[in-house]
């Protein structure tokens, strides 16, 4: 996958691949369809500081998902 475009498929790769990294439980509060593509860049830079990391605390992965509630289609 390139992340440089900016479609429907990276945005379903990189949702999926978080909810893996951080073991999401409630997996259908972070579904790709939620995610607009005006929010590729951000979406991209959480993304790959995610896959980057090895393990999280609890008060990081809070604030993960709370970005990622911003990021959201209202």
């Amino acid at each position: 996958m390139n992340l440089k475009e900016n479609n429907r498929e990276n945005i379903e790769m990189m949702i999926t691949n978080i909810k893996e990294k951080l073991q999401v439980v409630n997996g259908g509060a972070m579904r790709p369809e939620s995610f607009d593509t005006d929010n590729y860049e951000d979406l991209v830079d959480i993304y790959e500081m995610i896959m980057n990391k090895k393990s999280f605390s609890v008060s990081e992965i809070d604030a993960i998902v709370s970005e990622l509630g911003k990021l959201r289609k209202k």
